[in-house]
């Protein structure tokens, strides 16, 4: 029941995680260069530069993405008295 009534907040957490992402993603490829970051949608582009402006966004987007889904996840177990979701990670 906890995952059915958390699932709005999870959607609109990943909504919030991406533009965050986003923005950092922008601040962060200031540093590295001037000029646009490319794009695999883009015709002409080195492939080292794509590779290094992929690698940052999506290093960028996945730590974001965990840091928000947590904090919802934290948010939710606060009001709720129930964590959406596991306990701790399974042992191998």
């Amino acid at each position: 029941m906890a995952r059915l009534l958390f699932a709005p907040i999870s959607i609109a957490a990943g909504l919030l995680a991406g533009f965050a992402g986003k923005k950092l993603f922008e601040q962060a490829w200031g540093l590295v260069d001037d000029v646009e970051p490319p794009d695999s949608e883009h015709r002409d582009v080195h492939w080292p530069r794509l590779i290094v402006a992929l690698a940052i966004e999506g290093a960028i987007f996945r730590v974001v993405k965990g840091l928000v889904d947590h904090q919802a996840r934290a948010s939710f177990a606060r009001a709720t008295g129930t964590w959406p979701g596991e306990g701790e990670p399974e042992v191998e």
